[in-house]
């Protein structure tokens, strides 16, 4: 089990990012939470199986259609022991 925390810098607010995180996130069986920074970054945490969280990674790199992804920076965190996936 690992955590990273990111931020996702570009456009991604007001293109539906957030939800695109979470429902992804609930199909891999993740814990965590997205929330938007301001309207150009989103701000992640994920919990999970390593392979899993590099997926969902992968997936917050492409975004949902009307998203332009710039940058993704990523911290490894210790685990925190998300219970859940939530938008704050």
């Amino acid at each position: 089990m690992i955590r990273k925390h990111i931020f996702i810098k570009g456009k991604v607010t007001g293109v539906f990012f957030r939800a695109f995180i979470r429902e992804r996130a609930l199909d891999l069986g993740l814990n965590g939470w997205v929330k938007n920074l301001d309207e150009n970054i989103v701000e992640a945490v994920f919990e999970g199986e390593k392979e899993k969280v590099d997926k969902i990674i992968e997936l917050c790199n492409m975004g949902p259609s009307k998203a332009i992804v710039k940058n993704i920076e990523i911290i490894q965190e210790k685990i925190w022991g998300e219970k859940s996936f939530v938008v704050k």
